[in-house]
C-alpha cells in the first residue's frame, strides 16, 4: 500500500476586509517513483461499442478487436476480468456471468469470443455501464476499473437515464472513455469520465487504438491503494468555496464531498499508484482584525479508511500591502490553468453557435494563458483551430479549415494541465 504525504502552498497573509483563502495541497503517494505493476487485488471490464455504426467502416471495429485483445495481453496474472459488448443493451460476451482470473487460458478464450464480434444495434451507454457495476459487485475488495470505447452519440436511452446510472456507479469503479472517430460527443464522454473519476480522449484513427488501450491497462495496473478521500477540516464559521483537482486533470470534487462530522467533508479521489496530483482548495472565513491568525483549514488523506498525512491552510490578516498583494505561483499558476480550460470549452461552444468574436475572445484568450503557462501540448492543440498572432497578447484569428477532430482533441483534452515550472513531476 501507498504511503501518502500532503503540503500545502500558499500565501497566508491577507488583506484588511478579505474573506477567502486559496491553498494548493501537492499529495504524493510514495514519492513519485514512476509507474509500477501494482500488487492488490484488481478487477478490469473492457466495454467495446458494438453498434451498427462500428461497422461503417469496419475497420473501426476490428480496430477495437485488436485493442481489447492487446488489453487483455496486458493484464496481471490473476487480475479478474471481463468484456462486455454494447449496443441499446449490454451483453457480457466474455465470461457470460461475473469475471475471470486472468491466465494464459482465459486471456486465449476472451480473444477467441471477442473476435467473433458483429456490428448492429444502437447506442446507451447508461446499459453499459449498469451492467458493468452489477458485475462488479462481487470485487468490492478490488480497486476496479472500466475501459468504455464508443463511435456515436448516446441515442437510446435518455439524459436522466444515464445521469441516474452515473449516480448508481459513483465510487464503485472507474472508468476511462474513449471516442472513436468523430461522431460521438465530448460532452456525454465528459460526463461518464467526470462522474467515474476517470479521463476521456478522442482516438481520431483506428490504428492508434491499441496503444491507448495498453497505456490504459498500464496505468490500471500501477494501482496500488483504492479508496482514497482527501479530508477536509474548517473551522466553525468558514465554508468551503470549491475543492478542485488541477493536476493532472481538472476536476471539480465540490459536489461530491460526502460529511464525517461537523465542519468536516471527505472528497474522494480515486485509486492511487506512486504517483503525485494537485489540488486547489478555496474557504470562506470571516474577516478579522489586523494581526489575527486563524487555521483556516486542516488536509488530510483517507486510505481505506485510515487517515494517514496532513497539511494546514492558514490565513494571517495583514496591513502591509508588501505581504498581502504576494500571489503564491501554484495558486496563481492553476488557477490560471482552470480559466484556460473554460476559455477552450467556451470558445469552441460559441465557435459552434456561429458566433465568431466571443470565439476569437475566449480562444485567444484560452492561447494567452497556455503561453502564460506553459502549457506547450494545448497550444499546439490551440493552433490548430487559430492562428496565432501574438500569444503574449492573445492576438489570433479563427481558422475556417478545421478538422473536425482536431477541434475535438482540444475539447477533450483542455482540461489536462502542466505543473509549475521548477517543480517535481
Amino acid at each position: 500500500m501507498s504511503r501518502f504525504t500532503a503540503e500545502t502552498y500558499q500565501n497566508e497573509f491577507l488583506p484588511v476586509g478579505a474573506e477567502e483563502v486559496n491553498a494548493v495541497v501537492t499529495v504524493t503517494a510514495d514519492g513519485v517513483a514512476g509507474p509500477v505493476r501494482g500488487t492488490g487485488a484488481a478487477a478490469e471490464i473492457v466495454i467495446i461499442d458494438t453498434s451498427g455504426s462500428m461497422g461503417m467502416p469496419g475497420a473501426k471495429l476490428r480496430a477495437a478487436m485488436h485493442a481489447t485483445g492487446v488489453a487483455i495481453d496486458n493484464l496481471r496474472d490473476g487480475v479478474a476480468f471481463g468484456v462486455i459488448a454494447g449496443t441499446h443493451r449490454a451483453r457480457a460476451i466474455y465470461p457470460h456471468r461475473g469475471l475471470v482470473a486472468a491466465s494464459a487460458e482465459t486471456r486465449a478464450s476472451a480473444k477467441a469470443a471477442v473476435s467473433e464480434l458483429k456490428p448492429g444495434g444502437g447506442t446507451a451507454i447508461g446499459k453499459w455501464l449498469a451492467l458493468a457495476n452489477s458485475t462488479f459487485a462481487a470485487h468490492e475488495e478490488a480497486i476496479c476499473h472500466a475501459i468504455l470505447l464508443t463511435d456515436g452519440e448516446d441515442r437510446d436511452e435518455t439524459p436522466r437515464e444515464l445521469a441516474r446510472t452515473l449516480e448508481a456507479c459513483k465510487g464503485r469503479f472507474q472508468c476511462d472513455c474513449r471516442g472513436i472517430g468523430t461522431d460521438w460527443l465530448v460532452a456525454d464522454l465528459r460526463e461518464v469520465a467526470s462522474a467515474l473519476l476517470g479521463t476521456v480522449d478522442i482516438i481520431p484513427e483506428p490504428d492508434a487504438l491499441a496503444a491507448d488501450f495498453r497505456a490504459m491497462i498500464e496505468a490500471a495496473m500501477s494501482k496500488e491503494t483504492g479508496n482514497v478521500a482527501l479530508r477536509l477540516w474548517t473551522p466553525q464559521g468558514a465554508a468551503v468555496a470549491f475543492v478542485r483537482q488541477v493536476s493532472p486533470v481538472i476536476e471539480d470534487l465540490t459536489a461530491r464531498a460526502a460529511d464525517v462530522a461537523a465542519q468536516t467533508a471527505d472528497y474522494p479521489t480515486g485509486a492511487w499508484g506512486r504517483e503525485a496530483r494537485d489540488y486547489h482548495i478555496a474557504i470562506r472565513v470571516p474577516a478579522r482584525a489586523i494581526g489575527d491568525e486563524m487555521l483556516a483549514g486542516r488536509v488530510s488523506l483517507v486510505v481505506d479508511g485510515q487517515v494517514s498525512g496532513q497539511s494546514l491552510i492558514r490565513a494571517i490578516w495583514t496591513d502591509d500591502e508588501r505581504l498581502s498583494t504576494q500571489i503564491n505561483r501554484e495558486v496563481a499558476h492553476y488557477t490560471g490553468q482552470a480559466e484556460l480550460a473554460e476559455a477552450i470549452q467556451e470558445g469552441l461552444e460559441a465557435r459552434k453557435a456561429g458566433d465568431g468574436d466571443t470565439a476569437t475572445l475566449k480562444l485567444g484568450r484560452a492561447v494567452q494563458l497556455a503561453a502564460d503557462g506553459g502549457n506547450e501540448a494545448t497550444l499546439r492543440l490551440l493552433r490548430n483551430v487559430v492562428d496565432v498572432d501574438d500569444p503574449v497578447t492573445g492576438t489570433v484569428r479563427l481558422r475556417h479549415d478545421v478538422d473536425v477532430a482536431e477541434e475535438m482533441a482540444l475539447d477533450t483534452r483542455s482540461t489536462k494541465t502542466v505543473r509549475v515550472s521548477g517543480r517535481r513531476p
